[in-house]
This record gives C-alpha cells, structure tokens and sequence, in this order.
C-alpha cells in the first residue's frame, strides 16, 4: 500500500487499522530539545475519539498513546535536564487498539459481504480483494485519524515555538451556521473548550493526572498497564467527573458538547442534529481552521501551491470538499469585491479583507489563513439501504445500524486543525531554508 506518507521536511507515515493491533505515526524532521509528554499529545486525541457526548458513537476507543522512539530515556549528561525532550531521531507514537473484541469482529464479518453506501468497503474490496482489511474497514475507518491528530499535535507544539497558532471549530452543523467572529475570541473559545474536556475525561484524569502513566515508566511497564485498562474501561469511563451543562457553562463559558463559541448557535446546532438522528438519518457540517502568525512568503508555486497543500484534507474521512477564503462564493462576487485591497499603515502592509483566506499566487500574505472543510453526514445510519454482495453482485437489502455517530463533524474539527499544521509546518522548514539563503547575499 502506497499513499500513507505525508511531507518533505516534516515527514509522516502512518500504518495499522482499527481492528490491527494498533496504529503507529511515525514522525521525522521533529527539531530536537522539545519537551514531549503522552499526556499532553493524548490531550489532543481525546478530542476526536468517540463515545464522548450525545453525537458520537457509544465505541469505548480510549486512544491512548505510547511515544515509542525520539525522545532521550535520561539526561545526556548528569543534570543536563534533557530527559523526555525530543533529541532529532525519528519519533514514533503507538496508539493500541484497546477496545477490541470478537463481538464486534463478528458483526463485521456479518456483514461484510454487503458494502455498507457511503463507506469505502466496496471500492477497497475492488483494489485488495478478498484479504482488505475489512474488519472495521482498517485504514479506510476514521479510527485513522487518530495518527494524523497525535502527529499534527506535534507539528502544531513546534508552530507555536515560532509563534504561529493553529485552531479549529464547528462552523456549521446539520444546517445551522455559526455567524463571523473575531479570530482572537475563537482561539481563546477553543483553548477553554479544550481545557474543559481534559477535566472532564475520565482517562485523562486516571491514567495520566493521577500517574497511572507516567513519562519515567518504560515501555513495557506502560503495556502492563494497558493490558489492565482494557480490562477496566468501563470502570474508568464510570469515573467520569460529572458536569452539568449549565455548570459547564458557567466554569468554562463553552458548550458542553460542540466546540462552536456561539453558545446560543450550539444548542441550536444539537437540537437540529438531535431531531435528525432520532429518524434515523445523519446530518453533515463545516469545519473551519484559522492559522494566525503566518509570515508572508509561506509556500511554492504551481504544484505546491499552499492552498493547493491544504486541499489535501479531502484525505480525510468524511471530507467533500476544501475551501480557502471566500471559496466557492467568489462565483458570486465581482473584481473589486473579491479583491483583498491593501494600504500602509506605520510602514506596516495592511489589508481591507482576507477574501483569499491569507493566500494568494500559492503563497501566504501575511493575513490569517482560514481554511473550511465540507463534512458530509454519516454514511453509517438507522435506515434500511440497497447495496449488492461483493462476491457474487447479486442485489441485497442492508439492515438499519444503530451503533453509529449521529453526525462526524464534532470529531473531525480536531483532525483538520491537526492535519493543517502539519502542512503549515511542512512549508516553514522550506521558507527558513530560503530566507536563510536569501540572506546570505
């Protein structure tokens, strides 16, 4: 299989499936004396994993994570104060899969001769055959994602060493949108909504606030421990420190389930999606990312453009379409209206509007890049299909499912917030290069 690496200098390959004995990123290009925990890179994951809130799926997948290479087992010298910091080799992050049983693998096998509309098991059943990884649709199953978020955790600690921030919300969902906002309020938003959920996650809290895991311990050390929490994850999950969503509200000022900093838009948001599951059906949405502190000059022309780099999160699972800026709506503009018209301002360039979303000719202008993600419904629903079997393309019926995610939106903002620092840091190696060249003469 081709096609799981990313990057030319951040570079990352990913392997494993949702029914393999885990997933592995494996990272290179990570710049060494960065301090990195499992703690802080399972922060990020927890936020797209399932059975979190009313709109995903009840799936127990805790996602956690065991940075296996790239980081020093002690200091390099007494006292250096170096041990756990990144040290420039090759980093690489195990996510075993812990919530793995035969029940499961045989509702797969069930059904696996019935492709399910909307999910990639007949197409990858036409290029594998009969050995695809089938069972819980391998790499084809958002479980993949967790790589691309624990690498683009990564790539987005190091962004902020160069003073760049990476964030992402729901901007749409189920219909209802969410209006323009300041990018500031949005990151402070988001950084609350973050914090909210380490608190209340029981795994977060159990395993790793309480030093179940620890960065000290090895690896194998780390494994006993797993073995004991997949026996233990309904224990964990009943420990979940509880919430109301009025209380959530008042400490943190967020939602207490969407990660959209329209709170009044939020409610709304589960209400609609809410009265679309219960009949059985799915509802889609629009992820949106913002990047601030983006130097001007980011990114290649013609076949590297930026943008063009960007739109490669249609490779993420449940992604339809990708715009920057104005997007699809510059259709319906004119010249002077899509234009960005600038002046100067104490010798500074400043821009009237950010219709290109902070990219122009492939390369970053210096204004936010905002970039938006059209996710589609769930293909997954509680409704009756047609479909064929896959062996012998004779017409079935496919029964409704009900272990599902009522909408995949909430889950996919983390990925595409990760996914674009990945490209973001990708590009900056390249702009240091050149400047640095430039430079010289």
């Amino acid at each position: 299989m081709i096609g799981c690496h990313f990057g030319r200098f951040f570079q990352v390959t990913v392997a494993g499936g949702s029914y393999q004995d885990g997933l592995t990123a494996v990272l290179q290009g990570i710049p060494p004396g960065m301090k990195l925990t499992e703690q802080e890179v399972y922060g990020d994951l927890l936020l797209r994993k399932p059975g979190a809130d009313e709109l995903s799926s009840p799936r127990k997948e805790p996602d956690l994570p065991v940075i296996y290479t790239g980081l020093n087992a002690a200091d390099t010298v007494e006292g250096a104060g170096n041990k756990n910091h990144t040290n420039g080799t090759p980093l690489s992050i195990l996510i075993p899969n812990l919530d793995r049983h035969f029940i499961h693998i045989k509702q797969y096998q069930d059904t696996n001769r019935t492709p399910r509309p909307g999910h990639a098991s007949y197409a990858s059943f036409q290029k594998y055959g009969p050995n695809d990884d089938a069972i819980g649709a391998g790499l084809f199953s958002g479980r993949y994602t967790s790589t691309i978020v624990g690498s683009g955790y990564v790539a987005k600690k190091v962004l902020q060493q160069c003073g760049i921030s990476v964030f992402s919300y729901i901007k749409e969902m189920a219909g209802v949108r969410c209006g323009e906002m300041d990018s500031a309020a949005i990151l402070d938003y988001t950084n609350r909504y973050k914090t909210m959920r380490h608190d209340l996650d029981p795994f977060y809290q159990e395993v790793y606030v309480k030093g179940r895991v620890t960065p000290e311990m090895r690896f194998l050390e780390k494994m006993k421990v797993f073995a004991e929490i997949e026996g233990q994850i309904d224990e964990i999950r009943g420990k979940a420190p509880q919430m109301s969503a009025d209380a959530i509200k008042d400490k943190y000022g967020v939602h207490p389930v969407v990660n959209c900093p329209d709170i009044a838009v939020s409610d709304e948001m589960v209400d609609v999606c809410n009265k679309i599951t219960k009949t059985g059906d799915s509802s889609g949405g629009i992820v949106e990312v913002v990047v601030t502190g983006v130097p001007a000059g980011l990114g290649e022309p013609v076949f590297d453009k930026l943008d063009g780099e960007l739109g490669r999160m249609l490779g993420i699972g449940a992604v339809k379409g990708v715009e920057v800026g104005a997007g699809f709506a510059v259709k319906d503009m004119t010249g002077i209206q899509s234009n960005d018209a600038m002046h100067s301002e104490n010798g500074k360039v400043v821009f009237d509007s950010n219709q290109a979303g902070g990219i122009t000719g492939g390369l970053s202008t210096g204004q936010n890049i905002v970039a938006r993600l059209a996710v589609k419904p769930t293909p997954t629903i509680d409704k009756p299909q047609h479909t064929i079997d896959k062996y012998t393309n004779e017409n079935r019926d496919l029964a409704a499912i009900t272990r599902r995610d009522p909408t995949i939106v909430g889950r996919i903002w983390p990925v595409a917030e990760n996914y674009t620092a990945m490209v973001i840091l990708d590009a900056l190696f390249a702009y240091y290069g050149y400047e640095a060249m430039k430079n010289r003469g």
